[in-house]
């Protein structure tokens, strides 16, 4: 099931430019990173759930790409238009093979399971 994105058609044509550009920088980058790297953490400072993620990663063996976005107080509007891209609401963001398999809960039963190795397989 798809997930509901406001239609352009039920944005303003005065805004919609501001919509469509809003912190794509940040976007950007992290799609770029995505489509470049097979395991892509995003997260910020502070947050032990970001640092929870790549000590599990590290632990199995497996190399990635970490993008950090400011902390709690910093940054916390540009890492909105990550949320607003993905769907997702939380960081970190962890990518594999291109595809957001969620969080760092999401990523350790990926690990538990045997199924992160046959993803990067």
């Amino acid at each position: 099931m798809p997930r509901p994105v406001l239609d352009e058609n039920h944005i303003h044509p005065a805004v919609r430019e501001r919509v469509a550009s809003h912190q794509q920088d940040i976007v950007r980058e992290v799609q770029a990173a995505v489509a470049s790297h097979p395991v892509v953490v995003v997260g910020m400072r502070g947050n032990p759930f970001c640092r929870r993620a790549r000590k599990a990663l590290d632990a199995d063996g497996v190399a990635h790409t970490y993008l950090e976005y400011g902390s709690y107080v910093s940054e916390w509007r540009r890492r909105n238009a990550l949320k607003m891209w993905t769907g997702w609401p939380t960081l970190p963001m962890v990518f594999v093979k291109g595809a957001l398999v969620g969080g760092s809960a999401d990523l350790t039963r990926l690990i538990v399971s045997g199924e992160l190795k046959r993803l990067l397989a």
